[in-house]
């Protein structure tokens, strides 16, 4: 985890083959949100893209490097304070070549909050 305390896991459930629904609580007092921003914490971008690598190393026992990121959407600000609990699903299939490849949709309560597609590298 590269945030100390920043997040941890409440449950994982395999939905699927590949598919993954994972629930997160977010450190609401986690010093990331004094600049990001203070009274008014958001949560980075940066940070759910961090938490995406990291969940999907931990699926597929992995260290991984992003290759490239497409379709990222933030359809709503993660206000950790308001909804700490995340729900994220996860679809995650590895290619023939080693490549690994997210669909991603993040929830907090019923809100669409992220979706994007990625494709790491495995290290």
């Amino acid at each position: 985890m590269v945030l100390k305390d920043f997040y941890k896991v409440l449950s994982e459930e395999k939905t699927g083959d590949a598919k993954y629904n994972i629930r997160i609580l977010v450190n609401a007092k986690h010093e990331v949100f004094n600049g990001h921003f203070p009274g008014n914490p958001i949560m980075p971008g940066v940070c759910m893209i961090q938490i995406i690598k990291e969940l999907t190393e931990s699926i597929t026992k992995s260290s991984l490097m992003i290759q490239t990121l497409t379709n990222v959407k933030f359809m709503a600000l993660i206000n950790p304070e308001i909804n700490p609990e995340l729900r994220l699903e996860l679809d995650v299939t590895t290619t023939e070549d080693d490549l690994v490849k997210v669909k991603n949709t993040t929830y907090f309560n019923d809100t669409v909050a992220l979706k994007l597609s990625n494709v790491y590298k495995k290290l």
